[in-house]
């Protein structure tokens, strides 16, 4: 049996298992802090390399376009439309495309965005009916 020198007091075991908690507790904090920075570190490399491959896709788009309205260009030349007339026709033809193609995508995306869209349906109509089953219980 041990001696009185080497007992410990209840109070002494929950003072040393409070504080061993908490230990514990701060180093899981840590832990969690770290792994929160080196994720955020991993997500904002993958955001910049989306942003350098959007960049590059938009300089292909432009450069693709270009080359569209040269063969369109080409085209009407060979039809017999001077060159100066088919470089301008074909620039304007294009322009004109990838305008009402932009535009339906911006009308698309602002509908998508407008207020009616975003409404909360399924969780109002819950909060609605929580809200009503706690006024009957309250009221009768």
């Amino acid at each position: 049996m041990a001696s009185l020198g080497e007992q410990r007091s209840l109070a002494d075991l929950i003072g040393g298992l409070s504080k061993d908690i908490s230990m514990l507790f701060r180093k899981e904090v840590q832990l969690a802090k770290a792994e929160a920075q080196e994720s955020l570190g991993k997500a904002v490399q993958g955001i910049v390399a989306m942003l350098i491959g959007a960049v590059l896709a938009l300089g292909a788009i432009g450069v693709l376009l270009s080359a569209l309205v040269t063969g369109l260009s080409a085209l009407l030349v060979s039809m017999g439309m001077g060159e100066q007339g088919a470089e301008a026709l074909s620039a304007l033809i294009i322009g004109i495309i990838v305008a009402i193609v932009a535009w339906v995508f911006v009308k698309r995306g602002i509908d998508a965005l407008k207020a009616e869209n975003l409404w909360l349906e399924r969780t109002a109509h819950s909060v609605s009916s929580d809200a009503r089953v706690l006024k009957e219980k309250v009221n009768g």
